[in-house]
């Protein structure tokens, strides 16, 4: 386990790999990690181990999963069987009636039409007062979900008040489940419930019996506060990140704990001191220069988890695409063709299959991926194959800590389940909603946004026809396929409106933006418009070859062309050039003095001081600009 602390946030990489743990024996992951590296001067996972599981927390958006609060009810609706309670923070909490609890109360779950017990309408109503745990944080546009029936959790023990009796985690053996139960018999509940947890395997009657004291005096504290306390508040906190990952998931089965924040590690120290001693020869602090993700590739992980394609080993790969409702994932055989000369269809396909099936669930525990998921798999023939692929989707998912749910291959080749969604995973922590697209995930085309903008155009002249020129605010991309794109379609309009138009603007502009600018007399507006005037010096940087002559080059200036005679050979570099002739989609210019190239010298001028001949050039195919409204002092300035 990695834990990186700064002052923004605290990340936790879970390194999983086969075998037993070597912490007990010394140094031996410490040995199997340095083997593992690239040499010193870069970071590498070690030989052998996978990133299992990644969990990202912000100090400014903190999961409030585990924490209860004294709300107040702020609404009660029948026909949902649901309340919305007021906790105290932006959107109000959602709390169902399967989620009621109260002592001595029969409630009336859902579903159960003239079944025993009371409604929802009858047990909360607007104001009343109630204490509430978060089990599901705020996600896009819902609020937290509540439930009435607290638990606070240990290392061995999860504490429930009202619940009764003694439950043991599933995912234990039955022999070991059953030991536990025996050891936890006799338990002083004080009137609650108690569920033993997964890393208790191994615990002894002692480490229950101490648990469940600490546990009784948490629940005092959490009483005390609720009756002290005005609503909404919250009156109990669960532990912060690196805290809590140990708590449920740190155990002998790990070879070591690496943290690189001396706070963090002695909260990490005091919490295994109380709980389980005997791991805290395995907790250490990192010290080195390089960053704790550096040295063991985790920023490559966690940047990975952006992407939507996940390749295979073989060549085949995963896209993995989020909607509202569900993420849908997709397996491709890409390039993976089989192996050897006699590899069949069928097997090339189940090969992809059985790798993504394992890779699936990796990355659903990687990106902490919830709610309904849709797998395709490419088409097999064969039941076997089917049933293997389903097989091993499984087997992988036992290994998976969140609850999901299976469902058998669909007669169209589709694997549907269900994985809990309890909080934000990476990529939602990590990303936000597109300013430009809203997250659909595509934005107009460039020729969509010119028929538009050819659209308002008329609509302008139609709404204030005086003005006999107009400068009007484009992104450079749109306003290139108007001055220059097939058909020359700002000529026609022109002539068809009978006024001229210029236009202005920045490729930080978005596609789709529209502005007039300035109205007036074509000569003023032309004035204002024209980003140069002849004979006027600037210093560009020269960026491509010309398309149609040799010799010549492009330099850009906010998406304005500037036709440079004579600088094929500068590309890249930075010149001082003076403008010959000036449009309104783009400039000729030649290198001032002894800035052009040397070859090139003797036709800088001829013996009049007069331009050369080729800088009267037509710009055929060149890619048009447009002007910017800029004085020379400012082109200037600017470069």
């Amino acid at each position: 386990m990695l834990v990186t602390a700064d002052r923004g946030q605290t990340r936790v990489a879970i390194l999983e790999a086969e075998g037993e743990p070597s912490a007990a024996s010394g140094n031996g992951a410490s040995s199997r990690a340095q083997r593992g590296r690239r040499g010193s001067s870069g970071g590498a996972i070690p030989r052998g181990w996978r990133v299992g599981e990644l969990y990202i927390e912000r100090r400014s958006s903190r999961s409030i999963v585990g924490n209860i609060y004294k709300g107040r009810v702020d609404n009660v609706l029948p026909g949902l069987e649901a309340a919305f309670v007021d906790i105290g923070i932006d959107k109000n909490g959602f709390l169902h009636v399967d989620d009621i609890v109260m002592p001595g109360v029969e409630v009336q779950r859902r579903g159960r039409v003239g079944g025993k017990g009371q409604r929802i309408s009858q047990l909360l109503k607007p104001g009343q007062e109630i204490i509430a745990q978060v089990v599901k944080d705020p996600l896009k546009t819902k609020g937290a979900r509540l439930s009435m029936q607290l638990s606070i959790a240990g290392r061995y023990l999860v504490y429930v008040p009202q619940g009764e009796g003694i439950g043991v985690s599933r995912r234990l053996e039955d022999a070991e489940r059953d030991r536990l139960r025996k050891r936890a018999a006799k338990l002083d509940l004080a009137g609650g419930g108690a569920i033993i947890r997964t890393a208790a395997r191994g615990a002894k009657k002692e480490d229950f019996e101490r648990e469940i004291k600490y546990l009784h005096k948490l629940y005092e504290v959490l009483q005390k506060r609720a009756e002290e306390t005005p609503a909404p508040a919250m009156v109990f906190q669960e532990a912060d990140l690196p805290v809590r990952v140990v708590r449920d998931i740190f155990s002998a089965e790990f070879d070591r704990a690496i943290v690189d924040d001396e706070k963090q590690h002695q909260r990490l120290v005091s919490f295994l001191t109380r709980t389980a001693p005997e791991l805290l020869d395995r907790v250490e602090v990192y010290s080195d220069d390089e960053p704790l993700f550096d040295r063991y590739a985790i920023e490559e992980v966690i940047q990975s988890t952006l992407n939507r394609r996940v390749d295979l080993s073989s060549g085949g790969y995963l896209m993995i695409d989020y909607a509202e409702a569900m993420t849908v994932i997709d397996v491709n055989s890409g390039s993976f063709t089989g192996r050897g000369k006699s590899a069949r269809l069928e097997d090339t396909i189940a090969r992809t299959n059985l790798e993504a099936a394992e890779e699936v669930v990796r990355q659903l525990r990687l990106r902490d991926i919830g709610g309904i998921i849709v797998i395709d798999f490419i088409d097999m023939a064969r039941a076997r194959n089917r049933d293997a692929v389903l097989k091993t989707l499984r087997k992988m998912l036992d290994e998976d800590r969140t609850k999901t749910y299976v469902m058998e291959i669909s007669p169209l080749g589709l694997v549907e389940m269900t994985r809990q969604n309890v909080t934000d995973g990476v990529r939602e922590i990590l990303t936000k909603i597109c300013p430009t697209c809203g997250g659909e995930g595509v934005v107009l085309s460039e020729e969509t946004v010119a028929l538009d903008v050819e659209r308002k155009l008329r609509e302008l002249v139609a709404e204030r026809p005086k003005p006999e020129a107009y400068l009007v605010q484009l992104n450079p991309r749109v306003s290139s396929l108007l001055l220059n794109g097939p058909g020359r379609p700002i000529l026609e309009l022109e002539a068809e409106l009978g006024k001229h138009f210029h236009f202005e603007g920045s490729e930080g502009l978005p596609l789709d933006h529209f502005a007039v600018t300035m109205e007036g007399s074509r000569a003023d507006v032309e004035e204002r418009a024209l980003p140069f005037r002849e004979g006027e010096e600037v210093h560009v940087t020269i960026e491509e070859p010309h398309m149609y002559e040799e010799n010549d080059a492009v330099a850009k200036v906010d998406g304005y062309v500037i036709s440079v005679a004579g600088a094929g050979g500068l590309i890249g570099e930075k010149r001082l050039v003076r403008i010959d002739s000036v449009t309104r989609s783009a400039a000729t210019a030649s290198l001032v003095g002894g800035d052009e190239p040397a070859g090139d010298a003797g036709e800088s001028a001829s013996s009049d001081g007069s331009p050369p001949a080729s800088r009267g050039r037509t710009r055929r195919g060149r890619r048009g600009g447009r002007g910017r409204g800029r004085s020379t002092t400012e082109a200037k300035a600017k470069e």
